[in-house]
């Protein structure tokens, strides 16, 4: 186990010109924790008559808190179709059958543990280690709840490292239990890779992918007129106060840097980035998700994500092939190895209403979601803090009519988009 400790002579020992302390700045939660919005659990039949349902992408539950279990049951309602009955046909028995299609999220408990030092290292430093040690959990476990429902909603973890990150690899032998439920690839339905000036349906693209595949506000115009086309397609991002939410109606591309940086390079910068002040317009309040830097077009709002799921040439990753579409088997699929020296592919999310699951039970500790304890020891000389959550993470996905009659298991709110970046 680390142990906090302070000697005589450290750098952080009281000095006269002690005045402050630094911490380093990692990246936060970012836009994620602005794409949260509460749901009470009778919601989700509310507003099915054709109509789009309201919402924002990331769904928090909290229905766990008020009893005993570890999971939670969400369930989507198809809405009815089919011809009319006319005239004095007879009716009896000709009603159309209510389906459903079930997914579940179970929750565990997540727990970090800081040594906040003994008594000499707190009487060498001016700086209070228990409250230093209390805030650090406070940046931790948004970080850390941040950076799971990104691996979820994109499927992957990809490569991308850094000090920041706190979600293992993909490949390490803890990866399922931190992230609680299944990591599932895109569906085949709700995956496509930029292919020159198209949009290729299915993660097997991958393995052609070039230096030039770039993503541009002209793929942007595709996946609009994708989304118009769909039976089924992602319903509209919906935010408080918003008085053109049926109108004009918007989606949430969680771009990467490196993908934010290509679409500010192209030549209609400024109407991209205007379209996004006139649509934060019509909300009767500033919302969080058009703070910062932000663009739209042709009604899907662009935000930059601190972090990237970034694949390297070589590297495998999880897709759904068309073969495989009826049931979202998944197999492995190499990035072109051939790949641009400097190049690397990313993907970015477009996000639709309930996109993801979040489910929150109870801690011991405090018997709400976060909890907070001390534990003295040695005597009571030295400190240990540990905060905790119990909850998880999981992307929406049902069974979903494709048109023919079939069920075929889609991502109810989110697409994946993958193109080449430079690095």
């Amino acid at each position: 186990m680390a142990e906090t400790s302070i000697s005589s002579g450290s750098s952080l020992a009281i000095k006269h010109y002690s005045a402050a302390l630094f911490a380093n700045t990692l990246r936060g939660a970012t836009a994620m924790e602005n794409l949260v919005g509460p749901v009470e659990p009778t919601s989700a039949m509310q507003n099915i008559a054709g109509q789009t349902q309201p919402g924002m992408p990331v769904v928090r539950i909290d229905n766990l808190m008020k009893g005993a279990g570890d999971a939670v049951s969400l369930d989507l309602v198809d809405t009815i179709g089919g011809e009319p009955l006319m005239g004095d046909v007879n009716r009896e028995g000709r009603g159309s059958a209510l389906s459903f299609s079930s997914m579940e999220i179970k929750i565990d408990l997540s727990s970090k543990v800081i040594d906040a030092g003994g008594s000499m290292s707190q009487q060498r430093t001016k700086h209070q280690l228990r409250e230093i040690a209390l805030a650090q959990l406070s940046g931790y476990f948004p970080r850390l709840s941040a950076q799971t429902a990104l691996v979820h909603l994109a499927g992957a973890r990809g490569s991308q490292t850094g000090s920041d990150w706190v979600i293992p690899l993909q490949s390490a032998t803890n990866f399922s239990s931190v992230m609680v439920n299944p990591v599932k690839a895109p569906t085949y339905n709700r995956h496509y890779v930029v292919n020159g000036a198209n949009l290729t349906q299915g993660g097997q693209q991958l393995g052609s992918i070039v230096s030039t595949d770039a993503l541009k506000l002209a793929h942007l115009d595709l996946l609009r007129k994708k989304i118009d086309d769909m039976d089924q397609p992602l319903q509209a991002v919906k935010l408080a106060g918003d008085r053109a939410a049926q109108t004009s109606k918007m989606w949430v591309f969680l771009a990467t840097p490196n993908q934010y940086s290509i679409l500010l390079s192209e030549g209609s910068l400024r109407a991209f980035q205007q379209n996004a002040v006139n649509r934060a317009a019509y909300l009767d309040t500033r919302h969080p998700l058009f703070a910062g830097e932000v663009g739209m077009w042709n009604g899907i709002l662009v935000i930059k994500n601190e972090r990237a799921i970034r694949f390297l040439p070589g590297e495998s990753t999880k897709i759904v092939t068309a073969v495989n579409a009826a049931t979202a088997t998944e197999t492995d699929q190499v990035i072109n190895a051939a790949l641009a020296s400097g190049f690397a592919v990313e993907r970015g999310l477009l996000l639709g209403a309930q996109a993801l699951g979040v489910a929150y039970g109870r801690t011991k500790v405090s018997g709400m979601q976060y909890g907070w304890k001390e534990h003295w020891y040695n005597f009571e000389s030295n400190l240990e803090v540990m905060g905790e959550v119990v909850y998880g993470h999981m992307k929406t996905r049902f069974s979903t009519d494709d048109g023919t009659g079939s069920r075929v298991p889609t991502d109810f709110g989110v697409i994946a988009i993958d193109s080449a970046v430079p690095l």
